[in-house]
């Protein structure tokens, strides 16, 4: 099977670079595997660049935009607008269930690297104020797509948050089920073989969709064929919500 290629440029200037990164590998140097490929040095590579500075960061697991700046004076503004939250993100997320409501915010504070699995906790006491605002735009079968605005930008906010409101990422396995999402597990009329059917999506179904400069200006990463597949089939699949 053909491998998907780690990154894809949406944008460039003589400031900064917007990247489309692929699900599975890391925007910076692995914490637990500082040997594997890092999606940082391999634009400097790819572009013969002597240093590009990471602004912010997306878990490996999580496909969609990453914008890097081509010196420490771009750097600096963008980095210090994202930590000021003067940057508006939007993630696209295929979530287990269906939620009651059509929009939420939740707002547990968070612990990042919290427990032996590595895992961000939730603690009222020791955790950093975290808040994720959460849209439901589509259902099918025990499915939802999600629109997710994240006001703060803790390790794994998203994939917590979502799965403390009962609605996990699908194919998480350190907050959820590693299970894959298949056709015939939401439409009705599937006459496949469902021995030899081939699951729409096999990997961690949150995508950084969209970012919003102070400045006004929006980069958008498309979603990739397997996410984009498995969002097209539920919408056909079942109503729209909105």
């Amino acid at each position: 099977m053909k491998s998907l290629p780690p990154y894809e440029i949406v944008y460039e200037d003589a400031r900064i670079i917007a990247v489309n990164k692929s699900s599975g590998i890391s925007v910076g140097q692995d914490r637990w595997d500082e040997a594997k490929d890092r999606l940082d040095k391999l634009i400097e590579k790819d572009l013969n660049i002597t240093k590009v500075f990471t602004v912010h960061r997306i878990d490996k697991e999580t496909s969609g935009l990453i914008i890097f700046a081509k010196d420490r004076g771009n750097h600096k503004l963008l980095s210090l607008a994202f930590e000021q939250r003067e940057v508006i993100k939007k993630y696209i997320a295929i979530v287990r269930g269906r939620p009651s409501w059509k929009e939420t915010i939740c707002d547990l504070p968070l612990v990042p690297d919290g427990n032996k699995k590595h895992q961000t906790i939730i603690d009222k006491y020791r955790g950093k104020k975290s808040l994720t605002r959460f849209l439901c735009t589509a259902n099918a079968g025990n499915y939802s797509i999600l629109e997710v605005f994240p006001e703060t930008g803790r390790i794994h906010q998203i994939r917590v948050h979502a799965a403390a409101l009962g609605h996990p990422v699908v194919c998480d396995g350190l907050y959820g089920k590693e299970n894959p999402v298949k056709l015939s597990s939401f439409k009705r009329s599937y006459r496949g073989d469902p021995y030899d059917e081939k699951p729409l999506l096999s990997r961690l179904g949150l995508h950084a969709y969209e970012v919003t400069l102070p400045s006004g200006q929006t980069f958008t990463a498309p979603l990739a064929k397997d996410m984009s597949s498995l969002k097209k089939q539920m919408v056909k699949n079942n109503k729209v919500v909105r």
